[in-house]
């Protein structure tokens, strides 16, 4: 599933294109998304200017003159900006057209992915308005992570992934994280000490800028916004390297299931 990182690549490699463009159309061809799409859009949309493309968490907030378009990627979907008209691929579920002549096209073989229509306030959607705070803000502190673990017995590396707690932490990420931070995933995040979440948040932080930087990772189905993967797979330390030795001490990374979802650890580096 593309998490904050890729999330933020797709963000600013559409940003160009769609930023002070006019909207001509909206061509949707499958409606039956996570959530279906509104049929309306078009008309509602049609003639209205871009001014700006944001992301909350895993949600890209394309921001028009009277409204807001809130896209989410689901598992599998990918935003690419390409010339209108250009042949439709089997699972081309919709075309923003734009008055420059390209269109952003939204391509999800599992059709997880979802499509909404916002006239007011797009934070206070049902799908924003009871999200944590940004993992890469200033909000997203030691003291914020304490206070909200205080008492409870959940592994860290899921109440990390509450999206409650703090925002866009995928599976990946949390994993990678807590390498870097050296604490291991099934401790309770009630019992972690101070400095543990200093250095939690810090290798947050650290591992999601520098999977920015290598335009996300790409496990299967993940690609940017121009249709290439991103590199961040190659520095991963341990997501999806169970028995291979540990690249700082040689251990066995090993794997666990978590809240039906794979972890890594190295039992040495991780205490």
């Amino acid at each position: 599933m593309p998490e904050l990182p890729e999330v933020e690549t797709t963000r600013r490699g559409i940003r160009t294109a769609l930023v002070g463009r006019t909207v001509r159309g909206f061509d949707l061809r499958e409606h039956r998304l996570r959530w279906p799409v509104e049929r309306g859009i078009a008309a509602e949309i049609a003639g209205q200017r871009v001014l700006d493309v944001e992301r909350r968490a895993k949600y890209l907030l394309i921001r028009l003159e009277r409204g807001t378009l809130i896209a989410h990627l689901g598992m599998s979907g990918s935003l690419r900006v390409m010339p209108a008209g250009s042949p439709r691929l089997l699972h081309d579920h919709y075309d923003l057209v734009l008055d420059s002549g390209q269109c952003l096209r939204f391509n999800d073989p599992r059709r997880f992915g979802s499509l909404h229509w916002c006239t007011g306030d797009p934070h206070a959607h049902a799908l924003l308005a009871s999200l944590g705070p940004e993992p890469l803000d200033d909000d997203f502190d030691a003291d914020h992570l304490a206070r909200r673990a205080k008492g409870r017995k959940a592994a860290v590396k899921l109440f990390l992934m509450d999206q409650r707690i703090v925002v866009g932490v995928g599976n990946i990420y949390a994993s990678e994280a807590l390498f870097r931070a050296g604490v291991r995933p099934r401790r309770a995040a009630g019992r972690i000490k101070r400095a543990e979440w200093e250095r939690i948040v810090t290798a947050i932080r650290d591992v999601l800028a520098d999977a920015i930087r290598q335009g996300g990772t790409t496990l299967r189905d993940y690609v940017n916004a121009d249709g290439t993967p991103g590199y961040f797979r190659q520095e991963l330390f341990v997501y999806e390297r169970t028995g291979q030795p540990c690249r700082r001490c040689a251990t066995p990374i090993r794997h666990l299931v978590q809240g039906q979802r794979s972890t890594y650890f190295c039992p040495q580096c991780q205490a």
